[in-house]
């Protein structure tokens, strides 16, 4: 395949000979699609962040004594297993 060569005026300066297997091909538009949608992605900055429960807000009290209730022992109300708590393994920004 056969090209011109073009200066910035835009003037021609002469012509090269291109690849045909390179410049020929078939227009594959979903496979344009995947490309430009992969750079895309991977320009951009990735900002999804969670708190670990030493950054939630409250917790500081036990929340019921350690024996005699019948429940299950806990010290703080912000561990990842209570609503409101941290999240265990959560995408960071560090």
């Amino acid at each position: 395949m056969k090209t011109d060569i073009y200066t910035q005026e835009g003037k021609k300066s002469g012509s090269i000979e291109l690849p045909s297997v390179v410049f020929e091909a078939v227009w594959n538009k979903d496979l344009i699609h995947q490309v430009v949608v992969g750079m895309q992605a991977n320009a951009r900055t990735p900002i999804a962040h969670t708190k670990i429960r030493s950054e939630v807000k409250g917790g500081g009290k036990k929340p019921w004594k350690q024996k005699g209730l019948g429940k299950a022992r806990h010290g703080s109300s912000r561990s990842p297993i209570w609503r409101g708590g941290g999240v265990t393994f959560g995408p960071r920004n560090d």
